[in-house]
């Protein structure tokens, strides 16, 4: 396929002229785009690791998870051991007590309809645990108690800020047609915007303010641990043995992420290919960063670097399609992933050979990595869910250079898959451990609907925040443009529309997770997780893209500044 841009052939009369002035090439347009370049440069190549340190951590660790496990032992069948867990929670240990928190939820479970508790803290506390553990308990039988005769919350309640907050946290776990959480939802945040506005010396101030930012059901748990350990700190009725376990557990943790940092960081420099797209972000920090996001413990060490290489490489070949190539390049391009060997190479423009090379290099690498009985199931998803995104690439490349507006159905068809998600939570569950099945491939592969909820979430988060700066070029129509062309709309009544399907669909994703699951929740969880990052990376726009501000900040919380131990 003859290349945009390629030079006519001369003909047989200008072949036998002696002297031709040379005519130049004509300039390929292409859709650049202006992305910033790296914020980090290499600043994480050269970390290095205080063996002794770690070792003394790890030791203290291990004393003070004793400890803990008896303190929940201790509290078992109390309000104090809602509490307990729920710090656990937030404060990003639980994976030390998986066992003890699951039996103690599994008993509450079996209470839930014999045990009463009349304070609105605590009725939503457990509700909120329960839910999150998978366990489907009713609303309406714990919270109609708070209503008065006409039906609404209880005018009392207003007063009772610690009860709101925790009411409007639980109300996040809400599923389709639990009217009495959507109430709860207005109800809460009304008051607490109010509170807010008044009351700037509430002890609660800075949690409720965080809250309405974003509720506490859709924040990365590694983050919102490094932010709950300085409110935990400051809490005069802290636990002391909890708050240095968590404190040594996040350094402890954090020197295991740097070290995986580093080492994707030789790769990628290895790899070479930021300077060889320099049209591309280069985002290799905040691509770690994202899958931080996903899983943060030490046992999927492998699942973080593996994912973090495939997305990547993914994240250039995405930016390629959109804001470098020619329709023609895609076309031989996508052509190459179909193909998927070596020799495609030579037919590819002389730019994209590395990274189409890196990418079959770097999926045969992980290939070599996988246990017998994991490994070919296991990449050869891989393979066929690039195949898949890259035709969804295609297609709107198409669209863009025929400067075609889809339907909104027509879009969402094509730009669910292009969102990358699909790909991206099965990917995550390559480098996990024996629940990562060939049965739960051939679910993914099935693109099923709890998979499509991440994507609508990505497609639709993302074109939210960034569809202003993409429209600055040629760029196909975000959903945002479609859904104002076809209703007839502003843009900020096209957002309000567009943001209730997110709502919608993250109360599927939360009935998804209750029990029995169609897959293990520990995958489940990955994929709420790949949700979670889009809603706090995205909070403020692009933050992927546009990486030098909140971003910046944040990766800076997680994997430069350890916490300070007190003495």
């Amino acid at each position: 396929m003859a290349h945009q841009g390629s030079p006519s052939p001369c003909s047989p009369l200008q072949a036998t002229e002696i002297s031709k002035p040379e005519v130049a090439k004509p300039e390929v347009a292409r859709p650049m785009a202006d992305y910033h370049p790296s914020v980090w440069g290499d600043h994480f190549l050269n970390y290095s690791v205080d063996d002794k340190k770690v070792y003394a951590w790890t030791k203290q660790v291990e004393i003070l998870k004793e400890e803990v496990s008896r303190m929940l032992v201790n509290a078992k069948g109390s309000v104090q051991e809602m509490d307990l867990i729920d710090d656990i929670q937030r404060l990003a240990i639980a994976y030390h007590f998986e066992k003890e928190i699951d039996e103690a939820l599994h008993r509450m479970y079996d209470e839930y309809t014999n045990v009463h508790y009349d304070d609105l803290y605590e009725v939503a506390l457990r509700f909120r645990l329960l839910r999150q553990g998978g366990y489907n308990v009713s609303s309406a039988d714990v919270f109609n108690k708070f209503k008065g005769e006409d039906g609404n919350f209880k005018a009392i309640l207003s007063s009772d800020v610690k009860g709101l907050l925790s009411l409007y946290e639980a109300a996040y776990l809400r599923i389709q047609g639990e009217d009495i959480l959507d109430e709860a939802i207005v109800f809460t945040s009304g008051l607490l915007k109010r509170i807010v506005a008044h009351h700037h010396d509430h002890p609660l101030d800075a949690k409720v303010r965080r809250a309405l930012e974003l509720p506490l059901h859709k924040r990365i748990p590694r983050l919102e641990a490094r932010y709950f350990i300085s409110l935990y700190q400051e809490d005069k009725s802290h636990n002391d043995v909890l708050l240095e376990l968590a404190i040594l557990d996040f350094n402890l943790l954090q020197t295991l992420h740097q070290r995986e940092l580093r080492d994707l960081s030789r790769w990628w420099k290895d790899l070479g290919l930021a300077t060889k797209y320099p049209f591309a972000r280069d985002r290799l920090v905040e691509a770690y960063y994202w899958i931080l996001g996903v899983y943060y413990e030490p046992q999927y060490s492998r699942a973080r670097v593996i994912l973090t290489k495939i997305f990547k490489i993914t994240s250039i070949i995405d930016d390629t399609y959109d804001a470098y190539a020619t329709l023609d390049e895609v076309e031989v391009f996508t052509d190459a992933i179909y193909r998927w060997e070596v020799e495609a190479a030579e037919g590819l423009p002389e730019y994209m050979k590395a990274c189409y090379l890196a990418l079959l290099n770097t999926v045969n690498e992980i290939e070599g990595q996988m246990m017998p009985d994991e490994k070919h199931y296991r990449t050869n998803w891989i393979k066929s869910e690039m195949k898949v995104l890259v035709q969804a690439y295609l297609d709107e490349a198409r669209w863009m250079n025929s400067k075609y507006m889809p339907t909104l159905k027509e879009h969402l068809d094509v730009s669910l898959v292009s969102a990358g998600y699909i790909f991206v939570f099965g990917v995550a569950c390559v480098g996990m451990g024996e629940e990562a099945t060939k049965k739960v491939f051939d679910w993914m592969t099935a693109h099923p609907k709890f998979v499509m909820d991440l994507s609508v979430i990505a497609r639709i988060g993302d074109d939210i925040a960034g569809h202003e700066f993409e429209q600055e070029r040629d760029h196909v129509a975000s959903t945002v443009e479609c859904y104002m062309k076809e209703h007839g709309v502003s843009k900020k009544e096209a957002c309000i529309s567009l943001q209730e399907m997110i709502t919608n669909v993250w109360e599927d994703l939360n009935e998804a997770f209750l029990r029995p699951t169609v897959i293990p929740s520990s995958l489940l969880l990955r994929g709420l997780n790949l949700a979670r990052v889009m809603e706090d990376l995205y909070v403020h726009g692009d933050g992927y893209t546009h990486s030098n501000k909140e971003t910046k900040k944040n990766v800076m919380a997680l994997l430069v500044d350890p916490i300070p131990i007190p003495m």
